[in-house]
């Protein structure tokens, strides 16, 4: 009965940490609402776009005489600052930002217009990136063996305290599913997205890659320190602390990006057709 409440808990624990990090990162969209004319307008910004495509910014609004534009450009860039205007289709405003390369960026900002009177929906702008299509046959695994890794960490924290039993085997565990979902599947993933395999230190400063490794060797240290002596607990606990911390971190925090500044000057403005 105990270990069944145990893995529950470690369930709840591994879920909610998930979730808090997602939420929290740089690729979430943005969500709020505003006020027109007595009616709620309810919008989110997305901040991630995968694909081929130009990324398709809408906006459900509940009046047709309300109307809209965006103005953007491309994020680390000199590009000037370009406007479009939103159409009405189907109840909706809708409008594209311009496609780019894997780990290309746009910053814009969206607002709507009733009457001669403007309603900016961000006052910050609000920052798109964009990447290649990820098979779902490769994704899929990356995030079953990643969530298993978080699963069977909160699972060896807990039975350090409560059970003291499965220990090492649990942490086993732990560093095969953090080795396959992190440093196996996560440079495929990370080559279909940006076209590169790593791009964590010595080559770059992504802070997902650094922050996987280092996580990774924390649980190596912990396991052999526990094949040796089966009641440590203190080198478990600083890796649980270590993948905890990974994960308080906003997901994609740091993460790649195109530095147009540094390639030869592109206008935004020649996509704006496509």
């Amino acid at each position: 009965m105990k270990n069944i409440v145990l893995w529950l808990v470690a369930i709840v624990l591994t879920v909610s940490l998930v979730i808090y990090q997602r939420a929290t990162g740089p690729t979430y969209p943005v969500g709020g609402k505003v006020e027109i004319n007595g009616e709620i307008v309810k919008y989110k910004l997305i901040r991630s776009f995968m694909g081929e495509k130009d990324a398709a910014i809408e906006i459900e609004v509940p009046n047709s005489d309300i109307t809209g534009e965006i103005r953007f450009k491309r994020y680390k860039s000199h590009d000037e600052w370009s406007t479009k205007p939103m159409t009405m289709q189907q109840g909706k405003l809708v409008t594209t930002l311009p496609n780019q390369p894997p780990a290309g960026k746009i910053t814009y900002f969206v607002q709507l217009f009733y009457q001669g009177q403007a309603y900016p929906l961000n006052n910050d702008p609000v920052i798109i990136r964009y990447t290649g299509n990820v098979p779902l046959f490769i994704l899929a695994p990356h995030i079953f063996f990643m969530f298993l890794s978080l699963l069977f960490g909160m699972r060896v924290g807990l039975e350090l305290f409560f059970r003291n039993k499965e220990t090492l085997y649990y942490t086993g565990i732990v560093v095969i599913t953090l080795f396959l979902g992190g440093l196996v599947l996560g440079p495929i993933v990370q080559k279909y997205a940006f076209d590169a395999y790593w791009t964590g230190w010595p080559f770059g400063h992504d802070l997902t890659d650094n922050k996987t490794i280092g996580s990774f060797i924390l649980w190596v240290i912990a396991w052999f320190i526990l094949r040796k002596n089966n009641d440590n607990k203190l080198w478990p606990i600083i890796a649980l602390i270590g993948m905890m911390a990974v994960y308080l971190i906003p997901h994609s925090a740091l993460g790649s990006e195109i530095d147009y500044t540094k390639t030869e000057n592109q206008p935004v403005e020649q996509n704006l057709n496509n």
